[in-house]
């Protein structure tokens, strides 16, 4: 009776692996690459860590590649399956003859701040001084550029000289220093900036300037055998988005910004979770089609990097059927419905 009971229990254990085992293979693996730690990139900490990503039948690999034109290369050579980046790196790289497809613009309005020392009162006052950016051509100028239009202002004929210094955290350090006039960082360092004296001449929340923000980039061969796959990735960010509104999860948000910012400062990890709440919240549950209006104004900045980019046709860029597909499925009224907002 013993052994009887010790081969059942054995039994039991066996096929209780087995299903774990079977249930893990049966999630599909794919490799998802960022460029940079962001308040826009919130979404997918939070779809890797609160298991949505695995709800949708997916176990990605999510990984930091440090620059934009980086990632592009990664997703062209075939080392990552998925890109999770600004609209400007599907822009360049076309620049450079490689077309990618852009499936879904997750934001679509800036999302930084203008900041500069506190002796510039006005945005007039950036004729002839240093402004400090990420790289050329990237979002970070990107952002900057659109900044300096919205104000009337030219970086060639206000003779605006943009310095590379490096990402958004470099840049705030290096404006305190006193190594350039102005730069464009999020809001939790804008607010730690102005604290410091430092002048806020535009605010992200409060002007909603147009642009093609975070982007699912995928090389056209992976999106013709990898449909579903994409849905279930995109229908994943949405709801890592719809998340963070839901005020009963606000904790876990905290947790996740403080852990990804590095944040030891509850009340700047406060801050920053405001910042990600305001972003969403800018996007009004929109359906994250691509606007081509926004794609358009990046290609009339870029092309003064790239005359080439001039040439492009942005439609050929975006390919909206996966995002589609999703949305004449009923998904957003789902989720919407499931999170008790709409």
């Amino acid at each position: 009776m013993h052994q009887f009971r010790l081969v059942v229990t054995l039994s039991v254990v066996i096929l209780s692996t087995v299903s774990q085992f079977e249930a893990a293979s049966a999630q599909t693996r794919l490799a998802i690459g960022y460029a940079a730690v962001s308040p826009r990139t919130t979404p997918l900490y939070l779809a890797q860590e609160q298991g949505i990503f695995s709800k949708y039948g997916l176990d990605p690999k999510i990984v930091l590649v440090r620059a934009a034109a980086t990632l592009v290369a990664t997703l062209v050579s075939g080392e990552m399956d998925v890109g999770y980046t600004g609209g400007t790196s599907v822009l360049g790289a076309a620049g450079q003859g490689s077309y990618l497809k852009i499936l879904s613009s997750i934001s679509n309005t800036l999302t930084h701040t203008l900041v500069a020392h506190p002796s510039l009162k006005r945005a007039e006052e950036l004729r002839g001084k240093r402004f400090g950016i990420q790289s050329i051509g990237g979002g970070v100028w990107k952002t900057a550029t659109v900044w300096l239009e919205h104000f009337g202002m030219d970086e060639k004929r206000d003779n605006i000289q943009m310095i590379v210094i490096g990402d958004v955290t470099i840049l705030s350090q290096a404006l305190e220093t006193g190594r350039i006039d102005a730069t464009v960082v999020p809001g939790f360092l804008s607010r730690r900036l102005a604290e410091k004296g430092f002048v806020v001449l535009g605010r992200c929340e409060q002007t909603r300037l147009s642009s093609v923000g975070m982007t699912v980039l995928v090389e056209n061969p992976y999106l013709q055998q990898n449909s579903e796959t994409l849905q279930n990735v995109i229908k994943a960010l949405i709801e890592g988005m719809v998340f963070i509104t839901a005020g009963k999860h606000k904790s876990a948000v905290l947790d996740t910004i403080s852990k990804q910012f590095k944040l030891t400062d509850p009340a700047a990890a406060e801050g920053a979770y405001q910042d990600v709440f305001t972003l969403v919240r800018l996007e009004e549950y929109r359906k994250p089609y691509v606007s081509m209006e926004g794609l358009k104004i990046l290609q009339r900045l870029m092309k003064s990097q790239n005359p080439r980019i001039g040439d492009i046709k942005v439609e050929n860029l975006v390919d909206s059927s996966v995002l589609k597909k999703i949305d004449d499925s009923g998904f957003f009224e789902r989720l919407y419905a499931e999170y008790g907002i709409k």
